[in-house]
């Protein structure tokens, strides 16, 4: 679950940049937040990411426990354009890892989470 600041702003992003679909969206005015469920598929099917929207909170401290995201993808120099495109932020250019070769690319968020993505050929080819 991640806490955004704007979340019609959040789910546009992810929508374009990371290409999830919006599952479902619940408001809760009683305890003065909304949220969004993302993913690829159906919710009871596969992994989702809830996008938390606290009534009048537009910034989150980061802290310390918290990394990133890892999400598969079949071209990292591909979904690297789309993020651009979208205003995301580039935080590694798509490319190979040194020793291991695996491709990935890594981005932040408009509310500057981070995630990763991972070429799901290479990544296959660790687990060997």
């Amino acid at each position: 679950m991640l806490r955004v600041g704007d979340l019609d702003r959040s789910i546009k992003f992810y929508e374009k940049a990371f290409g999830m679909e919006l599952l479902r969206k619940r408001d809760n005015p009683d305890y003065k937040y909304t949220i969004a469920m993302m993913g690829y598929g159906p919710e009871d099917k596969s992994a989702v990411l809830e996008l938390t929207y606290n009534y009048g909170v537009m910034e989150y401290d980061k802290g310390n426990g918290y990394a990133q995201i890892a999400i598969g993808t079949d071209d990292v120099y591909k979904t690297a354009e789309a993020i651009r495109l979208c205003g995301g932020k580039i935080t590694r250019e798509p490319g190979p890892l040194p020793v291991i070769n695996t491709k990935i690319t890594a981005c932040l968020d408009p509310d500057g989470w981070k995630s990763v993505f991972v070429d799901n050929a290479d990544f296959l080819k660790e687990l060997e």
